[in-house]
């Protein structure tokens, strides 16, 4: 073979393997572009799914908290709707209150000049009743008096104390009364026992129990009672004190006319 054979063959070697080389570059480059692209696609995919994850993550957390406000709101609605009503009826109530302070001067025009009569009233009882207890009777009604022109007692306190005096003149009428003390007889005073029936009669006897006497409201004075009945009024004031056992005993009343 000739030399001139020989590199036709070796250059034929050459551009044969040139050509292979570039053929399998040519084949290779493109695989290599698709690997990258499904690559970088799957990266991409990878982190669109962890954008789609936050935001999903972010849409749970802003679902809960809408729910959480949503419940919030419905309570404080609710609550809203209680101090409302609340305030509703303090209104209510303050009208209320203001109406009956607005009507507290009308009461007391009224009421201070029924007290002052009422006072007046029981003053000219005392003194037309029978006279026991006259002493702490009259002395009541004079604190009323003088307890009506007191600006440091309330108008409800004074009217009660008025109440409760007119109580006591009451409850008089219910018991029998005893009480010791001196009567003047032809201006003599005697030691006696008082005993009063309620407001029926009044009676009074020697301590000495040998005399009795009874009180006339017509003439407003004593009458001497007959000695027959000084043992019915001996009973009486044993009874008044609690030293006998309740029992009958049998005095005389006044007639009906001088009763009244």
């Amino acid at each position: 073979m000739s030399k001139v054979s020989n590199r036709t063959k070796i250059a034929t070697a050459l551009v044969g393997a040139l050509a292979f080389a570039i053929s399998n570059s040519v084949v290779a480059d493109p695989l290599t572009d698709v690997q990258k692209a499904d690559g970088k696609i799957h990266a991409q995919a990878a982190a669109s799914q962890k954008t789609v994850d936050k935001y999903f993550d972010q849409a749970q957390d802003m679902l809960f908290e809408y729910s959480s406000v949503a419940d919030e709101r419905e309570s404080l609605k609710a609550y809203n709707d209680y101090l409302a009503s609340l305030v509703a009826d303090q209104e209510a109530t303050m009208k209320s209150i203001q109406d009956d302070i607005n009507g507290v001067d009308r009461l007391r025009q009224g009421v201070v000049p029924l007290m002052f009569k009422m006072v007046e009233a029981l003053d000219q009882f005392v003194a037309l009743d029978l006279p026991f207890n006259t002493e702490i009777r009259k002395e009541r009604v004079e604190n009323l008096k003088k307890l009506l022109n007191t600006a440091e007692v309330t108008l409800a306190e004074k009217y009660r104390l008025i109440l409760d005096a007119y109580n006591i003149e009451r409850e008089y009428g219910r018991f029998l009364g005893i009480e010791t003390g001196q009567l003047n007889i032809d201006g003599k005073e005697v030691l006696v026992d008082f005993l009063n029936l309620g407001r029926v009669s009044l009676y009074a006897e020697s301590l000495d129990q040998k005399s009795g006497w009874m009180y006339n409201q017509q003439t407003q004075s004593w009458d001497p009672l007959d000695d027959s009945y000084l043992r019915e009024l001996t009973k009486g004031i044993r009874m008044a004190r609690k030293q006998g056992a309740p029992d009958l005993f049998s005095l005389p009343i006044p007639a009906a006319e001088a009763a009244q």
